[in-house]
This record gives C-alpha cells, sequence and structure tokens, in this order.
C-alpha cells in the first residue's frame, strides 16, 4: 500500500463524485455539485502590540449554493490552507444537506497560531479578516460561525466589523454568537448533543445496550468535553479521553467533574491522578465499544482502522477518517456514523440561530433543544434508510443523500444564463 496521502480536497471530491455515480447523476450536473462556486483568499495584515506589522494568509470558500446561503466555520489554526477550506466547505454542503436545512455549504480559515497572541492581537486579525471577506458576507449570501480556535467573542467581532462595513446592525451574518447580541439558548454544546444523539439512534438500530459500554472520545476541547458528561449521563464509560497535550486511561470509567475540574487548573488531561497516562496513539487501540475522534482531521488512517479497538465509530470531528480507511473499517465490521451527519447538531443549532435573528424573536431553551433533537433524529433515520436501501455503508449513504439533494436543487434552479 502506497504511504502517499491524497490532499484534503482529493479526499473530499473522490467521495463526492463516488456519491455522485452512486445515485446516478448525470456527470454536468455532478461537475456542478462537486466544484466549488468560489475560493476567496486574501491578505490579513495586523499590529502586534509591539508595533510590528505580521502579514497572514485567510480563505473563505462557497462551494455549493443551492439550496440557500453558504453555511460554515471559521477557522485559526496555522495548518490551514486553500485546499483544506476546500474540503470543509463540500462537507459544509453535503452535512446541511443531509439534516435538510436551507443553507449550502461555505468555510473559511486563517493560517494564525492563536495561541500567543494577545486578546487585541486576536481582535485585529479577526476584524482585518472579517474586512477582507466581507464582500462575501451576507445573512442571505454567507453565514459563519465557530470552528476550530475560534468562539462567540470572535462571532462578535466579526458582526460588529460588518455591521460597522455596512451602517446597520447585521445580527443575521454570524452565528455562534454571545447571546446578549443575537446569539441562541443551546447552540453552546449543540454539536455535542448532536453527537449524542447519533450514538443513542446508532446503538439502538445495532441492538447494542448503553449502560457500561466503553468509550474513547480523542479531543477535549468544545465538543469533546462536553461528550465526557453526555456519554456518562447515559450510563457509558468513558474510558480515554486525550488532548494535543497527552492522554489518559481509567478502565473503570473517568469522573467527568473530577476531569474538568483538573483541565481547568492545568489547561490539560495530561496529568490527572484519577487514570494513567498513556501514549496518545494507544488511544483508538483501547478496545471499547464506541470511539469519537472530536479533533482535527485526518487521524484515521489504514493502520489505525486495522487496529481499532472500537466497535462503533460516531465522528465529531470534521473529516477524521482517511479515505483509505474507510474500506479497513467496513471489512472489520465497524460501524461509522460519519461526520456529515454527527457533528450536524452545530450546524443546526446556528440554523435556528440565523433565523431567530432574521425573525427578531428568540426561543425558548426547551424549543431549541427539542427542534434539535427532532432534526438530527430525522437526519439518522433518513441516513439509515438510504444505508439500507443501497447497502452501502453509512458514509456512502450520507453522502449520497446529500449529493442527491444538492443535485436536485441545483437541477430545479436551472443554469444560468
Amino acid at each position: 500500500m502506497s504511504t502517499e496521502r491524497v490532499s484534503a480536497w482529493e479526499a473530499a471530491r473522490e467521495r463526492l463524485e463516488s456519491a455522485a455515480r452512486l445515485v446516478g447523476l448525470d456527470p454536468g450536473l455532478a461537475l456542478l455539485v462537486i466544484e466549488p462556486e468560489r475560493v476567496l483568499e486574501v491578505s490579513v495584515p495586523f499590529r502586534r502590540d509591539d508595533g510590528r506589522i505580521e502579514l497572514l494568509k485567510g480563505w473563505r470558500v462557497h462551494h455549493n449554493t443551492s439550496r440557500g446561503p453558504g453555511k460554515g466555520g471559521i477557522r485559526f489554526h496555522p495548518a490551514v490552507n486553500a485546499d483544506e477550506v476546500k474540503a470543509l466547505a463540500s462537507e459544509m454542503s453535503v452535512k446541511c444537506a443531509v439534516v435538510d436545512i436551507p443553507f449550502g455549504g461555505a468555510k473559511g480559515g486563517v493560517a494564525v497560531d492563536p495561541r500567543p497572541l494577545s486578546a487585541g492581537e486576536l481582535e485585529r486579525v479577526t476584524r482585518r479578516y472579517a474586512f477582507g471577506v466581507g464582500p462575501l458576507l451576507d445573512p442571505d449570501r454567507d453565514v459563519p460561525a465557530p470552528d476550530v480556535n475560534t468562539d462567540a467573542r470572535v462571532m462578535a467581532w466579526l458582526m460588529d466589523t460588518i455591521s460597522m462595513i455596512r451602517g446597520r446592525a447585521t445580527p443575521g451574518v454570524v452565528t455562534g454568537k454571545p447571546l446578549a447580541i443575537g446569539g441562541s439558548h443551546g447552540h453552546v454544546g449543540a454539536t455535542s448533543r448532536g453527537v449524542t444523539i447519533c450514538v443513542q439512534a446508532t446503538f439502538a438500530e445495532l441492538g447494542m445496550p448503553l449502560a457500561g459500554a466503553r468509550a474513547v472520545i480523542q479531543g477535549y476541547g468544545k465538543v469533546g468535553a462536553p461528550l465526557v458528561y453526555l456519554l456518562s449521563s447515559l450510563g457509558m464509560r468513558v474510558v480515554a479521553v486525550s488532548d494535543v497535550d497527552g492522554a489518559v486511561h481509567n478502565p473503570a470509567g473517568l469522573d467527568p467533574a473530577a476531569l474538568s475540574q483538573h483541565t481547568e487548573q492545568t489547561g490539560s488531561v495530561a496529568g490527572f491522578a484519577l487514570a494513567e497516562a498513556i501514549d496518545p496513539q494507544e488511544l483508538f487501540s483501547i478496545e471499547c465499544e464506541l470511539a469519537v475522534p472530536a479533533a482535527l482531521g485526518g487521524v484515521i488512517d489504514a493502520a489505525t482502522a486495522a487496529s481499532l479497538g472500537a466497535k462503533v465509530v460516531v465522528e465529531a470531528a470534521n473529516g477524521p477518517t482517511l479515505p483509505e480507511a474507510d474500506p479497513v473499517l467496513a471489512s472489520r465490521g465497524i460501524v461509522v456514523v460519519p461526520d456529515v451527519l454527527a457533528n450536524a447538531g452545530g450546524v443546526t443549532a446556528s440554523y435556528f440561530e440565523w433565523a431567530q435573528d432574521r425573525g427578531g424573536y428568540a426561543w425558548e431553551a426547551d424549543v431549541v433543544a427539542e427542534r434539535l433533537r427532532r432534526t438530527m433524529a430525522q437526519a439518522f433515520d433518513a441516513t439509515w434508510r438510504q444505508s439500507q436501501a443501497l447497502k452501502v455503508p453509512l458514509r456512502e449513504a450520507a453522502m449520497a443523500l446529500g449529493v442527491e439533494r444538492i443535485a436536485e436543487a441545483t437541477q430545479l434552479r436551472g443554469l444560468f444564463p
């Protein structure tokens, strides 16, 4: 087997092409569904606190907007590049179609490590990036959200920048905002809740009990940390977690409250006294019922898939499994709930926030929670039925379902001019 890996966009394109063939799309229509509509690269100059000027690169990609405005997060990470952003935008197109919300796919990012930046420097990077991609951003055209290393504070700066440019309040131009400026109840933690709903549905379909089932989680951040609580509340034992600084393992199950307190004090799961330190590379080989990749993409390759100790994988991260790993997982009978379904709770909650901003009326927290549960359950059921009908794994079924819905919208709108 070749050790050369395809790029993120090549991997995404390969899956889109496979889905288009699976549902029998006309080649011309398939091209419209697969290729990005626009890729914008911008320079992001900013002033350091000591007066020095630095120049960064940023991107915003619209993959497909046939079903509605582009929707997708903005990430700040040193490894961000145009190739990755294109791939993530295409996944957003499919994800929005799978959960059947009226958005297309978009994504953005800046190639920067935000950790050493001061709050002032981070704000200046955010505002300059927002100014650069501002011509694309609008509640009816492109609606960003938080992603890796960005949060509600960053979204507030972005919204304010666009509002200054437009000369009017534009709360609907971004989601994941603080409640005080048009955010929504239930947005924080929505991705984790969506993953949990998929875990429950998958175990139910497979006839596997949740009580006592073991889980490992890669990534103890905005998604992984709440998952420790949520899965434990279902009676599962989260036996191992990892982050960028280390990994810990306790076969009896990790104490969610104690682990949270430890990470608040130290900034990492490493050194947690109520668990044994392990090599992060060993995490996925631990014998368990559930593995949840909740960090960055490309972490499950063919070798990792061959040694995976779980029976079910639910992808909380974007693109955690490389195409080379899919046939290995399938041959071993490991059920994979793909990212375009499993982590769609976040974009679903973003849709709810956008709808509230457009309507000027905030929903109660229980309304948001119930609508999220219903939307995710319906998307899971549709994907599971597609998998059974086409006799393909859930990833192929979800991709086929999403591509089919995008193609329908593209065809109905026609080709201009």
